[in-house]
């Protein structure tokens, strides 16, 4: 094998220094090098070797894709361990490489005899352009060996002197933070034994400045649901890396003699002209997944926000025919329908249907929705349990707890079933298998309200990774939703097995553009659930005009959360409107290109999704606050074919500006043709709208 191997895919080189006996080093990723001969890159080596300086290492050794200490590297070890207390730095060497025959993945197998380890390390470029990592570490030792940490890194150029990160809460999750990308390691970690509200998705590194259209970018996202961590680390010597893995509790994974743990996969993408291309790249690999959901999203209501526990077979009934006169498609049942369920203080894990409340059954209701010709849903809570039980009260040794004296701190008033006990996976097994078989049921929304604030999550995040595989092997035509406090496990460890998140239980429009406009640096739109809620937001207590609430959803998996029997004839027959909008538009919107625009005033957001062979665009123009600026000025329209002419006309119902003019827009009425360069780099004049207010616009190649 040839010492440097060069990955190419998408307009993204690999390149990988196989040298030696040492572990693979990434010279470079990032933009495409283009089809270098094999002796200029071996140049690259030569002039990629630093000088020495006094107080150092005699001999550099350049970072692997697994930092290790025992070779001088001063920041964060990429394995770390004991075994018996004793913590050697591990020193492992190269036995063999393989490298996958037409693929861009390599295989590399090394040791360290005397630390008594074996390692695997896997690496790649998909065709997307994204590059893949995860190690695997087994004890070949005679003792027990106690992992600490397994964290892989990929190393960052000069030019990365800016950090972007996201954050949040319950209600407000995927929340931005810049700042400079300083000396020093920048650490996020997510102890909340699921991704978490507050969890980063993506760790980004760019040039200063960096934007959705400009600038160079290098994004890491850990595709786990359990504890995590990311890094962005920076050593005085001028080395840049990000790195992350599962976050291990002290003592949670000890590894018996000829035990393997293996990494989740590390997702790493990069852009070379701004947060778009990345996050392109992550679309595009979703996209040519197996599994990636091929049938078009359907129209869901759920009925939380419309009935909470009050569940009525006849209130459900003129819920549901309200929904397919406006053309919803499936119909969700949420939480409340099951046994001793009439708040949340009590029945969580007792998975039987309630006959205090459904006298007969859901086959009512179910045969109700079908008859309508919408698909059924179900929300379930499956790794959860209320104390106040059947459950609970026959098994309470099921609960997960650290300690057998004492429960987790109550939260919502219930606390997590222990999934990786057979007896209680064996049992939510049963429940949810009987529930698929008896009832037709095509979507689970799959809760999951608690942190796991006391207790080991490795093990119960494998447990729900395997019962999820199983429940779809045994029923495969059945769809799930990771929805978790609403956003709080959005992560690809999951998205594996669920076909979309409900983003957050948070439906207000204006909190929304936020949450859904960081969330997509991830996932497409298809994979992101939006419902259209009632006037008033039931977690903010805001109102909003039903085409800003509408068309906020529009851009995503389009739903609604309303209790439609309680809206005018005038707001029904106005959403219908925007459901054939949808309907009409989601070819588009789950199979294109996400745009977004730097447009200079923070108060006007611009987005859309151009199409993949630019013949059509949507786009949308959100008033987000007051601009200091009246009247609102051009705003430019990014992502078309630059040489193509586009007829660029409003989009109905979007198409009524309400704003505080006197004077109409001159090119509103009529349409405008311009070439899309001229579309991208100079604009059109926007409407001036009020606040929380948005318009639609579509482009169409002529």
């Amino acid at each position: 094998m040839e010492d440097l191997l060069h990955f190419r895919a998408a307009g993204t080189s690999l390149l990988l220094d196989m040298s030696g006996a040492a572990l693979p080093r990434v010279v470079h990723w990032g933009a495409d090098l283009g089809a270098v001969a094999p002796g200029r890159l071996a140049g690259l080596l030569a002039s990629d070797v630093p000088q020495t300086v006094p107080n150092a290492l005699d001999e550099p050794v350049p970072m692997g894709v697994l930092p290790q200490q025992s070779a001088g590297w001063p920041g964060t070890p990429g394995l770390s361990g004991h075994r018996a207390g004793r913590t050697a730095a591990p020193a492992f060497t190269v036995r063999g490489r393989a490298v996958e025959n037409g693929s861009r993945r390599l295989t590399v197998e090394a040791v360290d005899p005397d630390g008594g380890l074996a390692l695997t390390l896997e690496l790649g470029l998909t065709d997307a352009g994204l590059v893949r990592l995860r190690a695997a570490v087994t004890n070949t030792g005679d003792g027990p060996y106690h992992l600490d940490g397994l964290t892989p890194a990929l190393p960052l150029p000069a030019q990365a002197t800016e950090l972007l990160d996201l954050t949040g809460r319950h209600l407000r999750e995927r929340a931005p933070q810049r700042h400079a990308f300083t000396l020093g390691t920048h650490l996020r970690e997510s102890r909340r034994g699921r991704t978490g509200s507050d969890a980063t998705l993506l760790l980004t590194a760019g040039e200063a400045g960096f934007g959705f259209r400009s600038g160079e970018v290098w994004g890491l996202h850990v595709a786990w649901s359990g504890n995590h961590r990311t890094l962005a680390e920076r050593t005085p010597a001028g080395q840049a890396v990000l790195a992350g893995g599962e976050l291990l509790l002290p003592g949670e994974l000890r590894l018996a003699p000829g035990a393997t743990y293996r990494s989740p996969w590390l997702h790493a993408s990069y852009g070379r002209h701004g947060l778009d291309e990345l996050a392109g790249r992550f679309h595009r690999e979703l996209r040519a997944r197996d599994g990636h959901p091929a049938s078009a999203r359907p129209v869901t209501l759920n009925t939380w926000e419309a009935v909470y526990f009050d569940h009525d077979l006849a209130t459900l009934e003129r819920l549901a025919r309200a929904a397919a006169e406006v053309g919803a498609e499936r119909f969700v049942l949420d939480d409340g329908w099951f046994r001793g369920r009439r708040n949340d203080h009590a029945g969580l894990g007792d998975w039987y249907v309630d006959p205090a409340v459904w006298p007969d059954g859901l086959r009512p209701l179910t045969d109700t929705v079908r008859g309508l010709g919408m698909q059924f849903g179900l929300w379930v809570e499956p790794e959860m349990v209320n104390p106040d039980s059947d459950l609970a009260r026959a098994h309470p040794d099921w609960i997960l707890a650290d300690s057998p004296s004492r429960l987790p701190p109550a939260s919502r008033h219930q606390q997590v079933l222990d999934l990786a006990r057979p007896e209680a996976y064996a049992y939510v097994r049963e429940r949810l298998d009987t529930l698929l078989r008896e009832h037709p049921i095509d979507y689970l929304k799959w809760d999951h309200n608690r942190d796991l604030v006391d207790a080991a999550a490795h093990h119960q995040t494998t447990a729900t990774y395997r019962l999820m595989d199983e429940l779809r092997a045994r029923h495969p035509q059945l769809e799930i939703e990771s929805c978790a406090s609403g956003g709080a496990r959005v992560d690809l460890g999951v998205l594996e097995r669920t076909d979309r998140v409900w983003t957050s239980d948070c439906i207000d429009a204006l909190e929304r553009q936020h949450i859904q406009r960081w969330t997509g640096l991830l996932l497409p739109p298809e994979l992101l659930g939006a419902h259209v809620g009632a006037p008033v937001a039931h977690t903010t207590g805001r109102r909003h005009t039903l085409d800003f609430r509408a068309g906020t959803a529009l851009f995503c998996h389009f739903g609604i959360e309303w209790d439609l029997t309680a809206a005018s004839a005038a707001d029904r027959a106005r959403l219908a409107e925007w459901v054939a909008l949808y309907r009409t538009l989601r070819p588009l919107l789950h199979s294109g290109t996400v745009v977004r625009g730097d447009h200079p005033d923070p108060a006007l957001w611009v987005h859309g999704v151009v199409a993949q062979d630019a013949g059509r665009a949507v786009f949308a123009l959100v008033q987000m606050a007051t601009s200091v600026q009246s009247p609102a000025g051009r705003v430019r329209l990014p992502g078309l074919e630059p040489d193509a002419d586009y007829r660029l006309s409003p989009l109905a119902p979007g198409d009524r500006p309400e704003g505080p003019v006197s004077s109409p827009l001159p090119w509103w009425e009529r349409g405008v043709t311009l070439p899309g360069r001229v579309l991208a780099e100079v604009g059109v004049q926007a409407p001036t709208l009020f606040p929380e207010r948005l318009v639609l616009l579509e482009a169409v190649r002529q």
